[in-house]
């Protein structure tokens, strides 16, 4: 155990000191997550106070700890850390063996845990998913999607690409519903029956009227589109279902027709039906 495998500023290291070390981390990495755990449930949840910020002080008091404990297991070698110069030596060459993504995924954890641009509960899209955010770690953010599936996205993700934030400061998001309608239609009753299929909705912000937009002429139909306004970001998918189950219901009640594509065929040159023709067929 007291074999020197190499020195670090003539410090030698054994097998004891590795252990030792290893171990330091283990007991304060633990530490940390108790202390922070106690922290969380014992003191920040009786205080009045945004879950996101409890979360955020709850992850700080967490890498305090451990960082706490890095130091410590590096002094217990021996390999004196007290200026920042040897801090930032050690990250460039972790850097320079590969580890460029794990520092600046760690990096961009902080920056998350300080800016705030997501916290926990927040329905987001990034990578083109959908889902709401359960977990911010150091290095990775976890959310969980819309089928229930837990989804691990690197933190850097979050600063360098978009992130569509639907709960960011306001909760009330716009919801659109759109729907073709045969040019037969009655216009007036056509609009009636959109805001009648949206206000049966429990769930749309009532101070807000339902608009209805006719948006553009297509090939066979008005494009309509029913805007509405609900104030829980989680539920725009199932409100948009409910909404278009209520319009084909109240459609049918009043006999307004979503049409099916149509398409005119012009011939060109076409050759006369002679009685050649028929002797042929038969």
């Amino acid at each position: 155990m007291e074999l020197t495998l190499f020195s670090i500023q003539n410090t030698p290291i054994t097998i004891a000191s590795i252990v030792m070390f290893i171990l330091f981390l283990v007991i304060f990495s633990v530490a940390g997550r108790i202390i922070s755990r106690l922290i969380f449930n014992r003191v920040l949840a009786k205080v009045d106070m945004d879950s996101g910020i409890r979360y955020t002080l709850t992850r700080f008091t967490n890498y305090t700890i451990v960082f706490i404990g890095v130091i410590i297991s590096f002094q217990f070698l021996g390999i004196d850390l007290s200026g920042l110069a040897v801090i930032f030596g050690l990250l460039s060459v972790g850097i320079g063996f590969g580890l460029q993504n794990v520092t600046s995924n760690f990096i961009a954890g902080l920056i998350l845990l300080i800016e705030r641009p997501i916290k926990i509960g927040d329905r987001i899209i990034v990578t083109d998913q959908e889902g709401d955010v359960i977990e911010i770690n150091m290095r990775s953010t976890t959310i969980r999607s819309l089928e229930n599936i837990s989804i691990i996205v690197p933190n850097a993700d979050f600063i360098s690409g978009r992130v569509i934030n639907f709960s960011h400061n306001d909760t009330r998001i716009k919801v659109r519903v759109e729907v073709g309608v045969s040019y037969s239609s009655d216009l007036d009753l056509v609009i009636q029956t959109l805001k009648d299929a949206a206000n049966q909705h429990p769930n749309i912000l009532k101070d807000v009227e339902p608009i209805v937009i006719l948006k553009n002429f297509g090939e066979s139909s008005w494009d309509m589109v029913v805007v509405v306004w609900i104030d829980d970001p989680q539920m725009h998918v199932l409100v948009a279902s409910d909404i278009r189950m209520n319009i084909v219901r109240l459609f049918k009640e009043r006999e307004i027709e979503i049409p099916f594509p149509q398409r005119d065929i012009n011939f060109r040159n076409v050759l006369p039906y002679t009685n050649e023709s028929k002797e042929a067929e038969q």
